[in-house]
C-alpha cells in the first residue's frame, strides 16, 4: 500500500451542491481544496432533479420558508441567516442566470435548465484551482486517520487537515447518493438517525383490478385532510398520481414526513381525499339523490359531481355495492374519501431522505464534535424538507456553513 498522500489544505468529498459550495466558499478564502467524488463527474442529481425544469429555491418569505423545515426550523433558519433564498438567486445571477418566481412560489432559471448553471460552476471552481478526483469512493478512515478511498485502481489514502462530508443521503444510489457511509460513521462513534424515505410515495394495497387499469392516473385536483395527535385538523390542495402500490406526488409528498411518523407511531397513516373541492357537500348530496332515469351509476357520478375515470374507480374500490346505491354515502364519500397508508415506498426511490448525522453532534459551524476539523453538510445531515425549492437551499446553505467554517479551522491553525 503506497503512502497516504498529503493535501495541502480542505478535503471535499462529495461532488453535490453542498460540497460544491463549501469547495467554492474555502476556496474563495484562500484555502487549497482537493474535491473527491465516487462517480465519474460531479452533479449528477444536482442534473437529474432540475431535468424537468430546475426548482432553485421558493420565493416565500422567512420566517415561513424557514417552517418548512419543521423540528429543524430553528437549526437551518441559522444556515439561512448565512445564505439564503435571496442570496441563492444572487448567486446564480454571477453566472449570468436569471431567475424568476413562479405562480406557485417555485424559482427557475430562466431557461429551466441546471446543466448551464452546474457547468459554469465546475468550470470556476477549476479556474480557481480547486482540483477534482473523480471516481474516489470514500470508505472510512485509517487507524491513523488518513481518508480512504476506492479507484479504479486500488485503493488510495489521503491525509488532510480538514475534511467537509458531503456524500448526500440514501435516495437515488444509482447517482451517488447511496448512504454507503453511515456504517463508517456509526462505527466511530458519531451520533447518526436512521436513514429514512423523504418526499416520497406511499403504499395503500389496491385491488388487482384498480391497479391494472388506473395506475399512472393523476388525481387533480384534490384536497387531502389529516389530522396529527394533539393539533387541529389540517388541508392542502394539489395534485397526486395513483401507483401500482399506492400513491405519489407533489401533494403526497409535502405531507410525507407526517404520514411516514403516524406509520411509525400506529402502524398506518390516514389520509383523506376530497376529490370534488369547491362542491359543498349538501348539494353534491342533492344532486346525487336525483333520479337517474335509466342511465348508469357511472353516467349519474360525471353528470351530477362531475366524478368520472380514476375518481370514480375510486369510489368502487372504497365503497360496497350496496352502498354505491346510497346518494348520503357516495357524497360524503367522494368528500372524504379514505385512504390508509401501509407503509412508504423504499428510501432508493424517494426523491430525498430524512436522518443522517444529528445536528446535536455538530457545533454551529457544522463541525464535528466527535472529529475536530471533519466537517458537514448537506443531506447527510439530519434534516428535511418538501420538494419546492427548500431541499436545495438547505444544502447549498450548509455548504456555505461547513466550507467557512473549514477555511476558519484551517486558519486558526495555520494550515490550507
Amino acid at each position: 500500500m503506497p503512502d497516504p498522500i498529503t493535501l495541502p489544505g480542505l478535503a471535499i468529498i462529495g461532488g453535490g451542491p453542498a460540497g460544491l459550495m463549501a469547495a467554492e466558499v474555502a476556496r474563495a478564502a484562500g484555502i487549497e481544496v482537493d474535491l473527491f467524488d465516487a462517480k465519474g463527474s460531479v452533479g449528477r442529481k444536482f442534473l437529474i432533479a432540475g431535468k424537468g425544469g430546475l426548482n432553485l429555491t421558493h420565493g416565500e418569505p422567512r420566517p415561513a420558508f424557514d417552517a418548512r423545515y419543521r423540528e429543524r426550523t430553528a437549526q437551518v433558519g441559522r444556515w439561512l441567516d448565512v445564505f439564503d433564498a435571496d442570496a441563492l438567486r444572487g448567486w446564480a445571477r454571477g453566472f449570468g442566470i436569471e431567475t424568476y418566481i413562479g405562480s406557485s412560489g417555485r424559482v427557475f432559471p430562466l431557461d429551466r435548465k441546471a446543466a448551464p448553471l452546474l457547468r459554469g460552476w465546475v468550470r470556476r471552481l477549476r479556474d480557481s484551482s480547486v482540483r477534482f478526483h473523480v471516481q474516489h469512493r470514500w470508505t472510512g478512515w485509517t487507524d491513523t486517520g488518513a481518508l480512504r478511498f476506492e479507484t479504479p485502481d486500488g485503493e488510495r489514502q489521503a491525509e488532510a487537515a480538514a475534511t467537509v462530508l458531503a456524500m448526500g443521503g440514501g435516495s437515488w444510489p444509482e447517482l451517488g447518493s447511496d448512504g454507503a457511509w453511515w456504517p463508517g460513521l456509526a462505527s466511530h462513534g458519531i451520533e447518526l438517525a436512521p436513514l429514512r424515505p423523504s418526499n416520497c410515495g406511499f403504499d395503500i394495497g389496491w385491488s388487482e383490478h384498480f391497479a391494472s387499469r388506473f395506475a399512472g392516473a393523476p388525481l387533480k385536483p384534490v384536497v387531502a385532510h389529516w389530522q396529527l395527535p394533539g393539533q387541529a385538523p389540517d388541508s392542502l390542495q394539489g395534485e397526486c398520481v395513483v401507483t401500482a402500490t399506492g400513491i405519489e406526488g407533489s401533494l403526497v409528498y409535502a405531507l410525507s414526513a407526517p404520514l411516514r411518523e403516524a406509520i411509525d407511531r400506529d402502524g398506518e397513516a390516514r389520509l383523506e381525499l376530497d376529490l370534488a373541492p369547491g362542491r359543498e357537500l349538501d348539494r353534491l348530496r342533492d344532486a346525487l339523490a336525483k333520479p337517474r332515469n335509466g342511465r348508469s351509476l357511472s353516467e349519474h357520478l360525471r353528470r351530477q359531481a362531475g366524478i368520472e375515470g380514476v375518481k370514480a374507480a375510486l369510489l368502487y374500490e372504497t365503497l360496497h355495492r350496496d352502498a354505491m346505491a346510497d346518494a348520503d354515502r357516495v357524497a360524503a364519500t367522494i368528500k372524504r374519501l379514505p385512504l390508509r397508508l401501509r407503509s412508504p415506498r423504499p428510501i432508493a426511490e424517494a426523491i430525498s431522505s430524512a436522518g443522517g448525522i444529528r445536528l446535536e453532534a455538530l457545533d454551529d459551524a457544522l463541525m464535528l464534535k466527535a472529529r475536530p476539523g471533519t466537517f458537514a453538510a448537506g443531506e447527510m445531515l439530519d434534516w428535511e424538507a418538501p420538494t419546492g425549492g427548500y431541499l436545495l437551499t438547505a444544502c447549498f446553505a450548509s455548504g456555505v456553513v461547513a466550507g467557512r467554517g473549514a477555511a476558519e479551522w484551517l486558519r486558526r491553525r495555520g494550515a490550507g
